[in-house]
């Protein structure tokens, strides 16, 4: 029968047949673990913030280039528009308006106001742009900001009217 001694250098909870060497690697694989499960959490929680502040900050860089790709834009059945209407469509990503004025001319603008980059609208009853997010007011011919806080005209494109369909281009 062996009596258990108590020795302060000998480890209490060591297990029988290990020597202290295999007892040391044993926590530095556990420390080891550890670190790397806390450093595998600290990259994805990086990566859960740092990607949507990269898009966030891309985005513009992405939209410039993509509009920039778009140089024109055909409208079919567009000629067909009546007199005194409005035809909204898409120019790259942007909305944009085709109106058809009473006078036969036709004019393609942004419309997208210049102030806060809300969407206008064109009044047929006052024939001209309206943003209704801040009450800025647009001529429909030039686009020219006539009231309101714009700062500045929507963007005018050229227009080629054909049989058949509406070519609008950058001016």
């Amino acid at each position: 029968m062996t009596h258990a001694t108590t020795d302060p250098t000998r480890d209490e909870h060591a297990v029988v047949g290990e020597s202290p060497a295999d007892s040391e690697e044993d926590s530095f694989s556990r420390r080891g673990f550890v670190l790397m499960a806390m450093g595998g959490m600290g990259l994805a929680y990086a990566a859960a913030i740092g990607y949507p502040i990269y898009r966030y900050l891309n985005s513009p860089v992405e939209k410039s280039v993509e509009m920039a790709m778009v140089k024109e834009v055909a409208l079919p059945d567009a000629d067909k528009l009546p007199k005194g209407a409005v035809l909204m469509f898409k120019f790259g990503a942007k909305p944009s308006l085709l109106i058809h004025h009473a006078d036969d001319s036709w004019v393609a603008l942004s419309a997208v106001c210049t102030h806060m980059g809300c969407t206008v609208a064109y009044n047929p009853a006052t024939t001209q742009i309206e943003c209704h997010c801040h009450g800025g007011v647009y001529d429909a011919k030039t686009g020219d900001n006539i009231s309101g806080p714009p700062p500045r005209p929507l963007t005018k494109y050229i227009t080629t009217i054909a049989a058949g369909s509406v070519t609008v281009k950058r001016a």
